[in-house]
């Protein structure tokens, strides 16, 4: 009976640490997921035709990239805090360093004559999200 009981308190605290080690685990594995980053780029068209040819071969570079592009063409922006840019390109990208990649990436600065002839690019930076 003793022995049985003994067997019993056994599984259980075996359990109980799997169930401990498991949750360290995953864990940690959170920890060590990358977060997302974001370029944001604000521009006002300085061509509409220029820019109409330009989006697909920058979006094409995103996508080669590993990036994924959410861009505003017609949606409204509305600032809170001052003015408002024209018009606004997020793309996301699985972590800082892949978004830095592509804006140093030969893809991204050989279309600098035709982004050039588009748009007139405002402010550019990269967000990284840490979540909350």
């Amino acid at each position: 009976m003793e022995h049985t009981m003994n067997s019993h308190i056994a599984l259980g605290l075996t359990a109980i640490i799997s169930a401990a080690l498991g949750a360290a685990a995953v864990q940690g594995l959170h920890a060590q997921a990358k977060p997302k980053a974001y370029t944001v780029t604000e521009v006002e068209v300085t061509d509409s035709a220029a820019l109409a040819a330009y989006v697909p071969l920058v979006v094409g570079a995103i996508k080669t990239a590993g990036g994924r592009s959410f861009n505003t063409p017609g949606g409204k922006i509305i600032g809170f805090v001052g003015e408002a840019p024209k018009r606004v390109g997020i793309n996301e990208f699985d972590s800082l360093e892949q978004a830095q990649a592509f804006l140093n990436s030969p893809a991204y600065k050989n279309l600098a004559p035709q982004r050039d002839k588009a748009e007139k690019i405002m402010r550019q930076y990269i967000v990284e999200s840490t979540g909350i």
